[in-house]
């Protein structure tokens, strides 16, 4: 039971998860995360003593102009320890946390997308299943020279033919004769690191003993084993990461290497990706932030009609958006990467939804900054449009967002429609199904005379608290309506799953926001959190009127003639109409 009495879903220890039953778990999220002092003392010392390498060392300008980042940086970045961030000390890493993790790859984000990019290929997802399903002879053969950068790793999963569907890879593995090695055929696509990467994280198919289903399966795969690449490829940004095409054929990997359960890449995959995707969202906090010091900077230059640029309320609106959205974003990465390392178990929607958010916010904020800046915007010299450039791929990283809203979306529905699958059955049986029958008949009751009520938000932020509450409800509710209304094919309703992700986001987001705020209200009082405070009344309101609009939109839309307008346009494969027609 939680507050009031309302009945919590047990199964569920994701804080976004709960929402969609209706319920804010406040415990989860409050009090808002802290490094301890020894630690954050640790991390501010290497963030510095980062800062001031990138500083001194790292051209970024230069490194996308030559597409490719110098010997010297790589070799400086292993000195520093970069290459083995989350590695176990005992492994020759620095263990850090996840949250000084990703505050560290802020710091390289916000200087340069290129070395951000190398590096959280190589330890957000080239190791991390090592780290994560790794067995201990795995671990110590690979960790120590992973740790240095001695080896460099790579995350090997999307294929030509195959993009989000990772289900559907065709790369074969087949046991090798004498049983001992696992014989890999196929090709791997746009792989970061490809070109000079020695360990790589292989996803192939092979058919499993018992039957001929054919089930995915993980593999450490070493270049050394005869993986060849491709030419670099050409690309709008990030231009000084490498990235190309990898080839197997006929590479005998020893069964040893199977990482995790032979059939369960899937698992691993996934895995891997939800704790790569907070590395993602704090590389684009970085250079988030990194972009409003541009836009400052510029609005204090640039003069009009014998006023600064800052003066004009056009621009003002501009920056209080910036602010209140890196804000949002600063405290729902940071939040997450708390909730990791307290040890909690599900934390997939929230990971994908600051990777959602964190790409979308930068793609705006870039957007806007170059705006700010105007005609020198546009032009190389400046940083501008290389930073536009770069920041595009992260829409597209580790899952699309549109797969990302979908997975948000149906991930979310899982509890709610378990539960009515549930109640369906006891109806069947009512004697039997008793108990679960009340505390569903309970529980409706309850969500339709009140709502889930906030204990721990401060005062001052009452008003940003009810438009969470309110909306919970909604989303609730509205849930339970789509699954009553559509079952299984749920599935493919995208113009739902992408209300309800939205919806989601905002949630999560200002939840996110009001544990912070509270936090700093809390330590430094009114005066000394005026920026929290602002921030996240900047946010919320905003947030208020996106949530009324996709609320609304559950029952009163225009779905059916935005998907029959498309369908009916895929015939004449153009836009059809022409004035001289």
């Amino acid at each position: 039971m939680t507050r009031r009495g309302r009945l919590r879903p047990m199964s569920d220890t994701s804080f976004m998860k709960s929402m969609f039953h209706g319920v804010i778990s406040e415990e989860l999220i409050f009090p808002y995360p802290r490094m301890g002092t020894e630690e954050a003392e640790n991390c501010r010392l290497m963030v510095d003593t980062v800062r001031r390498f990138l500083d001194d060392k790292v051209d970024a300008a230069k490194i996308d102009e030559d597409h490719e980042i110098p010997e010297e940086v790589l070799e400086g970045l292993k000195e520093l320890g970069l290459f083995g961030l989350q590695i176990p000390e005992e492994h020759g890493g620095l263990g850090l946390s996840n949250t000084a993790y990703s505050r560290v790859g802020e710091e390289v984000a916000g200087h340069d997308g290129s070395v951000a990019v190398t590096l959280g290929a190589h330890q957000s997802i080239g190791l991390k299943g090592i780290l994560l399903f790794g067995t201990d002879a795995q671990k110590e053969q690979y960790l120590p020279t992973l740790a240095t950068g001695e080896k460099v790793a790579a995350f090997a999963l999307t294929e030509p033919s195959t993009g989000s569907d990772a289900a559907n890879i065709k790369t074969k593995a087949e046991l090798s004769e004498d049983g001992e090695h696992y014989i890999l055929n196929g090709s791997k696509l746009w792989i970061t690191n490809g070109g000079f990467a020695d360990v790589f994280t292989v996803f192939a198919r092979m058919a499993s003993e018992d039957d001929n289903k054919p089930r995915i399966t993980a593999f450490i795969v070493e270049r050394e084993m005869g993986v060849k690449n491709g030419p670099p490829e050409k690309k709008l940004g990030i231009c000084g990461s490498s990235t190309t095409s990898i080839y197997l054929d006929d590479v005998r990997v020893p069964k040893e290497n199977v990482l995790g359960e032979v059939g369960r890449g899937f698992k691993v995959a996934m895995g891997v990706l939800n704790n790569g995707r907070l590395g993602l969202a704090s590389g684009c906090l970085g250079m988030c932030k990194r972009l409003i010091a541009l836009a400052i900077e510029r609005i204090g230059e640039r003069k009009a009609f014998n006023k600064t640029l800052g003066e004009f309320g056009m621009i003002k609106d501009k920056i209080a958006g910036m602010l209140a959205r890196t804000y949002a974003l600063e405290s729902m990465t940071y939040l997450t990467c708390g909730m990791m390392d307290r040890g909690v178990d599900d934390y997939s929607l929230e990971s994908a939804i600051c990777k959602v958010y964190g790409s979308e916010t930068l793609w705006w904020v870039v957007n806007e900054t170059l705006q700010i800046a105007a005609g020198i915007g546009y032009m190389k010299e400046y940083p501008y449009e290389r930073m536009l450039r770069d920041a595009r791929i992260n829409l597209i990283f580790e899952g699309t967002n549109e797969i990302l809203r979908a997975f948000i979306a149906l991930s979310g529905f899982q509890g709610p429609g378990n539960e009515l699958k549930e109640v369906a059955k006891a109806l069947r049986d009512p004697i039997k199904g008793f108990g679960l029958l009340r505390d569903f008949a309970t529980k409706k009751v309850r969500n339709a005379v009140s709502q889930e009520k906030m204990a721990r938000v401060h005062p001052l932020l009452s008003r940003e608290a009810v438009v969470l509450e309110e909306n919970v409800a909604h989303l609730s509710r509205h849930v339970e309506n789509t699954l009553r209304k559509h079952g299984r094919d749920i599935m493919l309703k995208q113009f739902v799953q992408k209300r309800v992700a939205d919806v989601s986001i905002d949630l999560y987001a200002t939840a996110a926001c009001l544990s912070r705020a509270t936090q700093a209200i809390e330590k430094h009082g009114t005066e000394g959190a005026w920026r929290h405070l602002e921030y996240t009344r900047v946010f919320v309101e905003g947030a208020r009127r996106r949530l009324a609009a996709n609320v609304a939109m559950f029952e009163d839309n225009d779905d059916e003639l935005r998907k029959a307008t498309a369908v009916r346009t895929y015939a004449d494969a153009k836009y059809a109409l022409d004035l001289l027609d």
